[in-house]
Order: structure tokens, then C-alpha cells, then sequence
């Protein structure tokens, strides 16, 4: 679990737990309470797991509280916080539908085979207006194959969310994955939400044949880099799939060219440089993908000053508008940004974390050999996406021998990748 956001509030245990018992008439924001039931989750203490279970059992009607029950719940369910059970089960008839998804959550990942709550949260789905497919995930991660009956009926659901979830976790319960291309065909859905979940879906089924479909998608690369290691992950030491088989994909999807992607979006006419320079900060990266597509095929000569000019006033401070900015001016092969690819390529704020990557596979376009240099200061990180962007990078830039650094790493695919460079040499 990346808990890198987790403890943002510099509390202590004591603090938060002493906030969170706070009646909210008495703090300043009642709303910190809120803040302290989420700070917790870096506490999996007895004392914290009853203040919690506390929160979770107030019942007070007001807006604020129920937010407090609702990420109470959360902080139980990543904790893992068995003794909640109870107090989570008591919450599935409550009418505050939001309550009822946060307790279904906590509950799918504390894990029980208590009938009684695997019954009552399948009864659920006959109950209107609920988080059908939280409801349906929680289900089959808990493996509760009787309420095969009920998923039927939401097999043809007009959201794509639900209908994926539903007919992934009947196939998993049932082990006909006969209906799975369905979901696959989700993927080239217009609802960037239907596009995300179906990936979702995929891993969950572990689906190893969507791999190329799932690298094509046209969501972020987070989406389709997660799932492609999961699977692999899995598929490689089952024997399923080989190393071989996905690194193509793997390639293309860190490398993240708009022409490798299936995209579900398009424009009536050729748009301005200046309206598709504005759809990168667009969070449907569908729409990223277009405006990139189209400003590598009809403005490469305008776009590098007007990339440099929306850089300099709000991409900057935008991850998503900065990553492709990143990305756009590499594939430019724009010289002048080299200092701030290497920038980009350094900058520790975790939000530019896919900056990184990026600004490493656009210093392998730009091919100024001064890369060498930097790039290999970002073989020894933690970061997955960047240790295999930059021996991409490098490989471009012709430095394959430098793949050895990586032949012990702890990831499977890290180590594969290094050995298919090292066997180029």
C-alpha cells in the first residue's frame, strides 16, 4: 500500500485520538475530526482501533459526523482491524448510503466468513440506490459464491462500472470466463470511469490475455503500467505468460506514444494549437492523448514555444498537464528543454513522480549524450516506472552496459529488463 500521503497532519497518536473524541461543538472545525480519523491509519493500535470503533458507532445525524463514520470505516478497513467487525456490520442498514459503502469496503478488506455479515451484505444488492460495485468487489474478495443469483441482474447494468464488476465476479465464482471479452470491450468505452474499472476488472480476473488491450487503453499509463505488473507478476511465475511476451507492451506503454493507444475520442475538424494545448490539463488523459496526437501531426514547428509558454504559467504546478508536456517535448526533440527535462527528471515532489519517467524517455529522444550522466543516478531509486524509463532511455542513448546495476533488483520485471538489455551489449 503507497502510504506516502498518509501522514500529512503531524499529529501524534495521542493528539489525533484526543481530537477524534472531541464532541464537534467543541472544536474549532468540526471537520478535524475528519482529519484525525484519517491521520490513524498510521497507528494499528489497540487504542487507536477503539477510537475509531467509537467514531464508527456515533450515530449523530449531522453532515460532519456521518463524513467521521465514513472515514472511520476507511482507516478500520486499512488497518485491517478485525475487532471493528461488529461495528461495521451494524453500519450495512444504515440510510446513509455512503456509510454503508465505506462499511462494505472495511469489511471486503478486514476479511470474515461470517454468514451472517457475507448475507447481509449481499442482501444489498436488492436494496436501492447503494455502491453496487464496491458491494460486488467486497463479495468476491471474500469469496461469498452464493450471491452468484443476485449478480445476474446487473450483468446488462447501464453503468460499465457495475456491469464489469458483475460479470468478472460471476466468472471468477463460476470459472467460465467465457463472458470476459465483455469487459475487455470496456475498455474502449467514451466513460473514462468505465475504461479505469474494467482494468480494474481485468487484474481481479487475472485476464492475462487483455495484457495487449489494457497497454492500448487510453487512460494514464499509471492505470495500464499497475495492471500489466500485476499480472505479470502473477502469470510469469505461474507460467502462464513470459517476460518476453509483455515486454513489448511494457515498452510501449512507459514510452506512451499516442499512436500506440486505441483512442476512443476525436475531433470534428482540426482543432487550434491553443485549444489542444488546453485539453492536456484535461483528467479524461483520452483527451490528452488526442491533443498530443494532434499537436505532434500538425504543429510541430508553433508547438515547442507554446509548450514552453503554458510550462511556464500554469503546467508547472499541473502534474497531469506537466507529464505531457514532458513527454511532448522530447518527442520534439526541442534541445532547449534539455535543462528542464533534467529538472523534471530530479524533481522529488511525489505528484511529479510520473514526471520523472517522462522527462527520462524525453532525454533518450532529445539524444544529447549529457544524459548519460544524470539518467544514471536514477538506476538506484525506488521508484518502478523510472528505473525501467531510464534504462530505455539509456539503451537510446547507447549506454546498454549500465543495465548491470539492475541485474540483482528485487522486481522480477526490472531484472528481466535489464537481462534483455545486457544479452543486446
Amino acid at each position: 500500500m503507497d502510504k506516502r500521503f498518509f501522514n500529512l497532519f503531524n499529529l501524534t497518536e495521542e493528539q489525533a485520538i484526543a481530537i477524534l473524541e472531541t464532541p464537534a461543538d467543541k472544536l474549532d472545525d468540526p471537520y478535524d475530526r475528519y482529519i484525525a480519523a484519517s491521520h490513524l491509519v498510521n497507528f494499528s493500535t489497540s487504542k487507536s482501533i477503539a477510537a475509531l470503533i467509537a467514531a464508527v458507532e456515533n450515530t449523530d445525524d449531522r453532515l460532519d459526523n456521518r463524513a467521521v463514520r465514513r472515514k472511520a470505516s476507511e482507516t478500520l478497513g486499512r488497518l485491517e482491524a478485525a475487532p471493528a467487525l461488529a461495528s461495521l456490520h451494524s453500519c450495512l442498514g444504515d440510510d446513509d448510503c455512503y456509510v454503508v459503502e465505506n462499511a462494505v469496503w472495511a469489511i471486503g478488506e478486514i476479511g470474515t466468513q461470517n454468514p451472517d455479515i457475507l448475507e447481509d451484505i449481499a442482501k444489498l444488492l436488492d436494496k436501492p440506490a447503494q455502491s453496487y460495485r464496491v458491494i460486488i468487489h467486497a463479495l468476491a474478495k471474500l469469496n461469498y459464491t452464493a450471491a452468484i443469483s443476485r449478480l445476474n441482474k446487473f450483468v446488462d447494468d447501464e453503468d460499465g462500472m457495475i456491469q464489469g464488476a458483475a460479470i468478472t465476479t460471476i466468472c471468477r465464482f463460476s470459472g467460465d470466463y467465457s463472458q470476459m471479452s465483455r469487459v475487455v470491450e470496456l475498455l474502449q468505452s467514451s466513460n473514462v470511469n468505465d475504461r479505469r474499472s474494467s482494468i480494474q476488472d481485468l487484474i481481479d480476473a487475472k485476464y492475462y490475455q487483455a495484457i495487449p488491450e489494457i497497454s492500448r487503453c487510453p487512460v494514464s499509463l499509471v492505470f495500464r503500467l499497475r495492471a500489466v505488473r500485476m499480472l505479470a507478476s502473477v502469470g510469469i511465475p505461474a507460467g502462464e505468460i513470459a517476460f518476453a511476451e509483455i515486454e513489448p507492451m511494457l515498452d510501449r506503454i512507459i514510452g506512451d506514444r499516442p499512436s500506440d493507444l486505441d483512442l476512443v475520442h476525436e475531433y470534428d475538424q482540426l482543432p487550434s494549437l491553443e485549444f489542444a494545448i488546453k485539453e492536456l490539463y484535461e483528467t479524461d488523459f483520452g483527451r490528452c492523448y488526442l491533443a498530443t496526437k494532434t499537436i505532434l501531426e500538425s504543429y510541430k514547428n508553433e508547438a515547442p514555444d507554446a509548450l514552453m509558454a503554458t510550462y511556464a504559467k500554469s503546467a508547472y504546478n499541473d502534474y497531469g498537464a506537466h507529464y505531457h508536456v514532458m513527454k511532448l517535448l522530447g518527442w520534439l526533440k526541442y534541445v532547449p528543454a534539455f535543462d528542464l527535462l533534467i529538472e523534471a527528471l530530479h524533481n522529488r515532489e511525489p505528484q511529479f513522480q510520473k514526471s520523472r519517467a517522462a522527462a527520462a524517455i524525453a532525454l533518450g529522444e532529445i539524444g544529447d549524450k549529457r544524459a548519460v550522466a544524470e539518467l544514471k543516478t536514477c538506476l538506484i531509486t525506488p521508484i518502478w516506472d523510472l528505473k525501467y524509463a531510464t534504462l530505455m532511455a539509456l539503451e537510446k542513448l547507447g549506454d546498454n552496459n549500465s543495465c548491470e546495476i539492475l541485474a540483482d533488483d528485487e522486481d522480477l520485471l526490472i531484472r528481466a529488463k535489464a537481462a534483455s538489455l545486457g544479452s543486446r551489449v
